[in-house]
């Protein structure tokens, strides 16, 4: 049975919630007070109450982590929250307060719209997230931060590339264990200086998608050699890279320009350099 009906203007539906988020919900909470303010559901959405919105969440949450586009540790960070409080609520061990809900739909550039279920066809009940159009998010971000952060620093508003749902999902990840808590992809763009000795398989200004998660040197398709971003001076190279003898050989496509010959120190291994493997290119034609 649904509590007290909640104060809300006159052109949006109401929500009615469970009782068991009485004890995190003000008595004066009204939907000009939180997320869920942000649009009409009177025509659009069914009627959802916060436990119902709560798990929706949760299930969002847990997805982006299964398609490595997230983990616990990272949400953590970029929340404020504890590590424990992430996990409680993924296993469905804790509910969270409406400030840590906001938190995590801030973090995660989710709105109350990305949560709702919309009204399926009759076709549409039996298809997959892709094809309801579903879309996956990658943060466009700096060279720096792709190749030094483990995930987007907090504070910074990067733009968001979408990529159809089910994209990255099939992409197996390779990757040493101090790459475990690291978003796993992030988008950058590649400077016309940078594509050159991969021509054409790069061109200017392309944003490449960097799988962090991917630093072995095993191919990903025997069929084909592994395109990586390699850490060196300060910057990222786009080239195939092959290793031997404690030297980390970068080949460029583009015969006309060099190799190049990075010596490793006793302490390091090729994972070290290697910042991940490109796997989507977008470029203009």
């Amino acid at each position: 049975m649904s509590g007290p009906a909640i104060s809300v203007p006159s052109n949006v539906q109401p929500y009615s919630y469970s009782p068991e988020f009485a004890e995190i919900l003000p008595n004066d909470f009204s939907v000009s007070k939180c997320t869920y303010r942000s649009i009409s559901l009177r025509d659009k959405f069914p009627q959802m109450n916060l436990a119902q919105i709560h798990e929706r969440l949760r299930l969002e949450i847990a997805r982006r982590i299964d398609r490595g586009l997230l983990t616990g540790t990272l949400l953590a960070r970029q929340t404020g929250l504890q590590p424990s409080h992430i996990s409680n609520f993924l296993h469905r061990k804790r509910k969270l307060s409406l400030a840590a809900v906001d938190r995590i739909l801030a973090a995660q550039t989710l709105s109350l719209e990305d949560l709702l279920p919309n009204r399926p066809s009759r076709n549409e009940e039996a298809a997959s997230d892709t094809l309801r159009g579903r879309i996956d998010h990658v943060p466009l971000v700096s060279q720096a931060v792709a190749a030094n952060s483990p995930g987007v620093p907090l504070g910074s508003s990067p733009e968001m590339i979408a990529l159809p749902a089910g994209i990255l999902d099939q992409l197996r990840p390779r990757r040493t264990v101090i790459r475990r808590d690291w978003q796993r992809f992030m988008a950058v763009r590649v400077t016309p200086a940078q594509s050159l000795p991969m021509a054409p398989v790069l061109v200017p200004h392309a944003i490449v998608v960097i799988d962090r998660h991917y630093n072995s040197l095993v191919p990903h398709r025997y069929s084909h050699p592994n395109l990586y971003a390699v850490s060196t001076a300060g910057t990222l190279a786009f080239r195939y890279v092959s290793f031997e003898a404690d030297h980390l050989i970068l080949r460029p496509h583009a015969l006309e320009h060099p190799v190049e010959i990075l010596l490793l120190s006793s302490s390091q291994s090729p994972s070290n350099l290697i910042v991940g493997r490109v796997c989507v290119c977008i470029s203009e034609l």
